[in-house]
């Protein structure tokens, strides 16, 4: 008589349905699509400059440079050229209405917005500057330390020299007798700015500046000088003596002018030639290898009560008088 088998001797099967995840598995392993994007994101810093732009195009009416909305700019922007930074309303403001050359407007984060920064993003809108909104420490650095920026500030690019004897050639080929103006150990850009509105103003041809020791075409300057710059080129000079004897073996006489100079400028006689104007600083005057290779050192009659005249104002009495001496023997 078969006994019972023993327990677990015998292997139970089960068949039929098995019971499963219904295809939850399947559907997590699908994942949950793309990732929105990082601007529309509310708590993403880019979506919080996002929503910082939309506050900023409906507070000024939708008022804004270039396509119509501003542009997210770099997140450190930093001055990696010989590019000019000015900052402060004012300044930005008489900066864009000289129409100074400008490659971006930086306007901080909630900046407030009264009639001066209105009037910057007017001015900025028409002539298409690019408007790029950026957070008050990011403006900080941009800025550089201790400048007072006060919520904008505007990119000026590097003024494109020209070279002198280049210079030379293309006055030439216009038939006209050149009359430069060089500056020797000017530092002032404001000093700058006026000699190239009264070259300007009395029939000069371009302006050359020494690449050291001096300064060079500036916002300020661009500013002193009323729109000037963008019609008299100025050229730079490797070296100032050496350049002054390339353009006099091309015929150009060279005129110092100078409060001690033997050559009184009423009615001068090398009015009618080629000639190139040296003006030195208020402080030092003319360097001593410049004076050597001048043709002539001019001095301007003034009053005993009076030491010297302001580099500007000389160089334009001296314009005028050259630009009066060649019209009457026109």
């Amino acid at each position: 008589m078969a006994g019972k088998p023993r327990p677990g001797a015998i292997r139970k099967t089960r068949k039929g349905p098995q019971v499963g995840s219904g295809g939850n598995g399947r559907r997590a392993l699908e994942g949950k699509g793309p990732t929105p994007k990082a601007e529309d994101r509310d708590y993403h810093p880019a979506g919080k400059r996002k929503a910082a732009r939309e506050r900023l195009i409906a507070k000024t009416g939708g008022k804004t440079a270039g396509t119509g909305a501003p542009t997210r700019a770099p997140r450190r922007p930093r001055q990696t050229d010989d590019a000019e930074i000015v900052t402060g309303r004012n300044s930005v403001v008489e900066a864009l209405r000289a129409r100074v050359p400008a490659t971006a407007l930086y306007v901080a984060t909630r900046i407030e917005v009264d009639e001066r920064v209105r009037e910057v993003l007017s001015l900025a809108n028409n002539r298409g500057i690019p408007l790029l909104e950026v957070t008050r420490p990011e403006l900080d650095r941009l800025a550089g330390e201790g400048a007072v920026h006060q919520g904008v500030a505007l990119k000026v690019p590097p003024y494109s020299y020209a070279h002198p004897l280049e210079l030379l050639d293309s006055i030439e080929s216009k038939g006209k007798t050149p009359l430069l103006v060089a500056l020797d150990g000017i530092t002032d850009p404001r000093n700058l700015g006026a000699i190239i509105r009264s070259v300007a103003a009395f029939g000069g041809d371009a302006v050359i500046v020494p690449q050291r020791r001096s300064v060079g075409v500036t916002a300020s300057a661009w500013k002193t000088s009323a729109g000037a710059a963008a019609r008299v080129p100025v050229a730079m000079a490797a070296n100032l003596t050496q350049t002054l004897k390339s353009l006099k073996e091309r015929g150009l006489f060279v005129v110092g002018l100078d409060g001690d100079g033997a050559v009184s400028l009423p009615g001068l006689d090398l009015a009618s030639r080629p000639l190139v104007i040296v003006v030195g600083s208020e402080g030092k005057g003319l360097s001593r290898l410049v004076t050597e290779t001048c043709d002539a050192v001019v001095s301007i009659p003034i009053s005993a009560d009076t030491e010297s005249l302001n580099a500007g104002i000389a160089a334009s009495v001296t314009l005028y008088e050259i630009a009066r001496l060649r019209s009457a023997q026109a």
